[in-house]
């Protein structure tokens, strides 16, 4: 089992994302800042950790707005089961980073945001980022097609 972060940082309507290229599961698909949590280390930790790594930004306010737990029946394009932790930013300082190590970052309109290439399970539940009440969710991905999606307020 695997744990990670994704940090939604929001401003002016605009959403901070990444057009991943790196070449992994991930390429070519545009998601939010975020990675791995290190042995030890606490869930916002590890959010402002990679924030910092991949933007250049330091949050200044960090909310925790969902919880997403990723099965592997065996066959997960991920390789490991995953729970990743969903954070909220509208308050940061210092200056973007012009060579993010994992792609392109780019100011997205909110109103566009689930119009980009992305994962299937990520179009359903982004949404649910920007709303006051958080919410868990189970995503199982059979390949790299999402076969079942479930979804609580908390």
């Amino acid at each position: 089992m695997r744990l990670g972060v994704l940090v939604y940082i929001e401003k002016d309507e605009q959403i901070l994302m990444i057009h991943r290229q790196k070449r992994d599961e991930h390429q070519g698909f545009w998601l939010a800042p975020g990675g791995k949590i290190e042995a030890n280390e606490p869930p916002h930790n590890a959010a402002r950790r990679e924030v910092i790594e991949e933007t250049g930004l330091e949050l200044t306010n960090l909310r925790l707005q969902g919880l997403l737990s990723f099965p592997d029946l065996g066959d997960s394009p991920f390789g490991d089961e995953w729970h990743v932790f969903i954070f909220y930013s509208n308050s940061f300082q210092g200056a973007l980073r012009e060579d993010c190590p994992e792609g392109t970052l780019a100011w997205v309109s909110k109103k566009e945001l689930i119009s980009l290439p992305m994962w299937e399970g990520d179009r359903l539940f982004t949404p649910m980022v920007f709303q006051v009440q958080p919410f868990c969710g189970r995503l199982l991905y059979r390949g790299n097609v999402l076969h079942e999606s479930q979804f609580w307020n908390l």
